[in-house]
């Protein structure tokens, strides 16, 4: 090394620790923008509920005023609302319903999902397409020949003939979530099963179902919020009180009178049934969380 050098590279060493460094960009937790926009959204969603709860809380002519805080809360809606036998029972209902068109589209959209994502078959693009564009027809398009079908083969005004088409339009989307997780579990675990002597149906249940409780459990929360929460088939296809659900009872709330709308009971009610959502979504948030984003980022 020249004399030059050994004078210049110290001098280098020293000048470099002075030399600009990069700007770093903020990260989003750092970005109060970002926290503007979180917040905006919370309470864009929240502020509804809260007025659904502060309009249950209200009797007689508080009723009629819009204050943030009811004046003189009273729980006696919902005491009427639980002791309504109607109620109770349209409660049991849309547990039943909903219940069992999760269950079947489950047990359906599981083996199907599996077919369309490990078997070998021509079409399966085109199949999967089909099956997802049931999804955009209405619901009142089936409605009115729905009725004429189940009125001539007796599944009128019966809690069968409710599952059956609530399963039309949950398992399209069922079927597509559970393929896009099936891809990403990897074949060689089958394949580890195959040797080891499991058989196709044991290596489905034992190795491919527990891993892919995550979109098991954002398929179950999906149709079961559907089923719940459905209003046109549950009034079109029901007539009588014993068979309704409870969005078609909640409609049929009458006042003292004939012209009085029981605003508070109704709300009272919506409160209620959205309890049970809030805390299956509140139990599986991760899940649900990993389920829709599974298959949106291949590494």
């Amino acid at each position: 090394m020249t004399a030059t050098e050994l004078i210049t590279a110290p001098t280098a060493r020293r000048v470099a620790p002075d030399a600009p460094r990069r700007r770093r960009r903020r990260g989003p937790e750092r970005n109060p923008f970002v926290w503007l926009a979180v917040a905006a959204v919370i309470v864009f969603s929240l502020v509804p509920f809260y007025w659904l709860i502060n309009t249950s809380l209200k009797t007689g002519s508080d009723l009629s005023r819009a204050s943030l805080f009811p004046d003189n809360p009273s729980l006696s809606n919902y005491l009427n609302v639980l002791g309504d036998g109607d109620f109770l029972r349209s409660l049991l209902n849309s547990t039943i319903v909903a219940t069992a068109s999760t269950v079947l589209a489950l047990i359906f959209a599981a083996f199907a999902a599996y077919a369309l994502a490990r078997l070998r078959m021509r079409g399966k693009f085109a199949l999967l397409a089909i099956v997802l564009s049931i999804t955009t027809f209405p619901g009142i398009a089936i409605a009115a020949p729905m009725f004429a079908i189940w009125n001539n083969i007796g599944l009128y005004n019966t809690l069968i003939g409710l599952v059956i088409p609530y399963l039309t339009f949950t398992l399209p989307l069922s079927i597509y979530t559970l393929v896009s997780f099936f891809k990403e579990i990897p074949a060689e675990l089958e394949e580890a099963a195959y040797i080891d002597g499991a058989t196709p149906f044991q290596t489905f249940y034992k190795v491919i179902l527990p891993l892919a409780v995550p979109g098991i459990a954002t398929v179950a929360i999906l149709a079961f919020i559907f089923a719940w929460n459905e209003f046109l088939l549950a009034a079109t296809l029901t007539y009588s009180p014993d068979v309704r659900t409870v969005p078609v009872a909640i409609a049929f709330f009458t006042g003292a009178s004939e012209y009085e709308q029981p605003l508070g009971m109704i709300s009272a009610a919506s409160v209620i049934i959205s309890i049970p959502l809030i805390v299956l979504v509140l139990i599986f948030q991760r899940r649900i969380v990993s389920g829709l984003t599974a298959g949106s980022v291949k590494g």
